[in-house]
Formats: structure tokens, sequence, C-alpha cells
């Protein structure tokens, strides 16, 4: 019992000693031992290090897991060591949709074995995402989360401890300059012979006691000094090598951002593929559904950003290739003249927005008005052939809704 209450009151001491330390250093009134300038940038490497790599591992977090909630809920998870359940994604509850809807719908009907194609396809997404989620977080987030939670908690504690060995060493030097200037004091006022006349020996005697105390506590400061000054150099050392243990990190880190990169590729690439195959697949089947549908794609795009300029809409949208589009390699161009609509027939459109012909092959259209389109063999699949009245011209798809 007296053993943890002395080194209690030694524990106190030191704090207290440091609070003062710090409180004049702070107020200017002590003097502050300062780290050479190659310590510092390490420091402030170390620091901004921390930092970036927090907000790299949050956005990542945010990226891979868009809702809060679960976010949170794998936080608690991982806190309390217990497994995350298994999520099903978007993609794969979009699909579960989208198959229920055909199979209550009818999944004969051409809506319903459409559903079921697309759903398939959503599906695969989806177990695309989770294992791009899964990779990533292991090759990724888990090196970062490493990093913070291990390496920089132990250079945070080294600086702090660091912190503690400067203020000791500065309060050690603080405590020598004082126990010298009153040791000089006191070999002054010993130095001067006593007239046992007219001033009491006893005096001179206390003086002189007083010099050989202020010589004991010079020693016994300048010994305080030199062990406090070891413990720093030693400490400062320990945290040196920490700090430079950084420029290893980065290396460490590059290499899983090149993981990510590489499972973000992969990722998508199966996306594209995967969407591939089912644009393929709805393209085969819409033959069938829709006899007359042409080549190119039939969606309206989204608007321009101003549908009533037609200056504006030539500004924003594609333009389109020359007449020389319009017929195969290695023939000459035809004239609009001399085209005729094909032998299956044209069908009517109606033009999304205002669109400006960039030169005469092409037809300049308003929104809303009904026109007669048509393709050509071996013409681009983003252009169509419009009929106005007496007028003619190359159109593009993405302006125009198919009709019939």
């Amino acid at each position: 019992m007296d053993f943890n209450m002395k080194k209690l009151a030694s524990d106190a001491g030191i704090f207290f000693t440091r609070a003062v330390q710090f409180t004049e250093e702070k107020f200017g009134q002590a003097e502050r031992t300062e780290l050479d300038a190659h310590f510092e940038n390490l420091l402030a490497r170390a620091d901004s290090t921390k930092n970036w790599t927090e907000k790299i591992l949050r956005q990542t977090e945010v990226l891979l897991q868009p809702n809060p909630s679960a976010r949170v809920e794998e936080f608690l998870y991982e806190k309390l060591d217990r497994k995350v359940p298994s999520r099903v994604t978007n993609g794969e509850l979009l699909a579960q949709y989208m198959a229920e809807a055909a199979s209550e719908l009818g999944p004969t009907t051409p809506y319903g074995k459409t559903l079921i194609k697309v759903a398939e396809a959503e599906k695969r997404l989806g177990a695309a995402e989770r294992a791009f989620i899964h990779t990533a977080s292991i090759n990724f987030l888990t090196p970062l989360r490493n990093f913070l939670e291990g390496d920089w908690k132990t250079i945070s504690k080294e600086r702090r401890l660091l912190q503690n060995r400067r203020l000791d060493l500065d309060a050690c030097k603080a405590r020598l300059k004082k126990a010298k200037a009153a040791e000089a004091k006191a070999t002054c006022e010993g130095d001067t012979v006593p007239d046992f006349q007219e001033t009491r020996p006893r005096n001179y005697i206390l003086s002189a006691s007083a010099s050989a105390l202020w010589n004991d506590e010079v020693d016994k400061a300048e010994q305080e000094l030199r062990v406090a000054q070891t413990e720093f150099d030693r400490q400062a050392e320990v945290t040196r090598l920490l700090l430079e243990g950084i420029s290893s990190t980065h290396v460490n880190h590059l290499r899983c951002l090149h993981e990510f990169v590489e499972s973000q590729t992969t990722y998508y690439a199966q996306c594209y593929r995967h969407m591939l195959d089912l644009q393929k697949q709805l393209g085969s089947s819409q033959g069938a559904i829709f006899p007359g549908t042409f080549v190119g794609t039939t969606e309206p795009a989204s608007p321009p950003l101003s549908s009533t300029s037609p200056t504006t809409a030539a500004a924003t949208m594609p333009v389109g290739p020359s007449v020389a589009g319009l017929a195969p390699p290695g023939e000459a161009a035809l004239r609009l003249e001399e085209v005729n609509p094909p032998a299956s027939g044209t069908r009517k459109a109606r033009v999304l927005y205002d669109y400006e012909a960039a030169d005469s092959s092409e037809l300049a259209l308003l929104a809303d008005e009904l026109i007669t389109v048509y393709s050509l063999p071996g013409m681009d699949p983003d252009w169509l052939i419009g009929e106005r009245g007496n007028k003619k011209g190359k159109v593009p798809v993405t302006y125009l809704e198919l009709l019939s």
C-alpha cells in the first residue's frame, strides 16, 4: 500500500511539473526544445498520410455501400467481432422483382419473356457487384484500416511519449537555470568578508551554508538533466524510425491501390459483357416482336439544355457524317434525289426536339412534327433518311421517336 501511494504521489508530481512547463510555454514564459527540420517534416508527412487515408477509406466505403444505415450496421458487427450477414445487392433485388413480375403477368408473353431475360442479366450484375465489393474490401479497405488501427496508433503513442520526454527535459533545463542563478547569488553574498564589530557572524555562516546547499542543488539538477536528455534522445530515435516507416506504408498502399483498380476494371468488364449479351438477346427478340424495327437506337435520348433554339441544339447534339456516309465503302456517294424508299417500306417518326441541319445532306427538324423515315443498306445505324413533303435528308435517330 505504501509503495502504491509513493508511486501515485510521484506520478502526480511529474504530471504537475509537465503541466506547469506546458502552460509556461504557451504563455511564452519558458524555453522549448525544438526538433530538427527533418523530424518536423516527418511529422507533417505522417499527419498528412493519416488524414488522407481516413478520407479515402470513408469515401471508398461510401462507393461500395451507399446506404449509411448498412454501413453503420457493418461497423457494429466488426466492433463486436461478429460475422457480417450476407446482404442482397440492388441488382439482385431488382432481378427478384422482375422474375416475380414475369411469373404473375405471364412468362410466355413477350413482356414476361423480356422480364425474365433482364432479370437474369440483373442477377449476374448483382453477383459481379458482390464479388467486387468483397475483393475491394479485402485488398484495399482492410490494409488502410489496419494502418489506421495499428501502425498509426503506435506512432501516436510514441509521439505522446516523446512530448512528455521533451517536457521533462525542458523542465530540468529550467530547474538547472534557476539553481545556477540562486547559486551565483548566494556565492556573491558569501564572498563578502563580514565586519564582526558591526555585523553578526551568524549571517555570514548562514550565507555560506546556503551557498553549499545551492551547490548540491545544481549538481542534482545537472544529473537529472543528463538523465532527461538521454531519455529524450532515445525516444526521439524510436519515434523517428516509426515515422520513416511511413515510406513503406506508401508502398503498401500503392500496391493495394493497383489491386483495387484491377478489381474495378474486372467488375466493369463483366458488367459490359452481361449487358452486351442482354442487348443481343433483346435485339433478336425485338425483331420477332416488331418486324418493322429499324437498325439503330430507337429510344429517345435526353433532350439538350435548350430545346427551343435550333442553334443551341446543333451546338450540343452530335453531328453526323456527310452524304458519303450513305454509300457503302468503296462506292461513290449517293445523291439524295436518287435515293428511293426500300422495298420493306417506311415508318412514321415524331421529332423529339429541334435540330438544325449541318449541311445540305441533312434535314432540319422541328419538335413534335411527324416525318417519314427509312434506312438503307450499309447506312450508319445512327442515321436515317427523313422525308417531309418534297424535302429529303439525313436525320439523327436520337432525335426521333419511331411510331409505326
